[in-house]
């Protein structure tokens, strides 16, 4: 049997490449803004937190080293986006909030991630959808317990 017509294969590559499809589209998107993947994903878990986290917090919600957040907070405080401030009572403790150009930032990419999404993901038939996303879910799950 040829890869192309085992479904397992082709379900696993059209996967991949849709990942890889979606990532770049984003990526332009972000690029616009001056940001890298690694400062959007840091610039929205600090938009969707209820209060600014520490360092320490918001490396382990991204699950990367602090070491490597602390090159991209870099980047981020000098581009404008966000402020590090001590912790009330720890000064040794620096807790990550966004200054106005950062929720405008992010409320600019996150409308243009909605345009793509509906340029894209949202012509797709929403029972297919929703079954595709179930699936997926539980391909996470498999793979998290293997």
């Amino acid at each position: 049997m040829n890869n192309a017509d085992d479904p397992d294969d082709r379900f696993l590559h059209a996967l991949q490449g849709a990942a890889r499809a979606w990532r770049l589209a984003l990526e332009r998107h972000l690029k616009a803004h001056g940001l890298t993947t690694a400062a959007w994903n840091a610039l929205a878990a600090v938009a969707d937190s209820a209060e600014p986290p520490s360092q320490r917090e918001l490396a382990r919600r991204l699950g990367v080293d602090g070491a490597t957040l602390v090159t991209t907070l870099d980047r981020l405080v000098a581009a404008g986006l966000v402020r590090r401030d001590a912790a009330p009572g720890d000064r040794r403790v620096k807790r990550i909030g966004l200054t106005p150009a950062g929720t405008s930032a992010t409320a600019q990419v996150r409308a243009e991630a909605a345009a793509l999404r509906s340029r894209t993901v949202a012509r797709l038939d929403g029972a297919a959808t929703a079954a595709a996303a179930g699936l997926l879910e539980d391909l996470q799950r498999l793979l998290e317990g293997a």
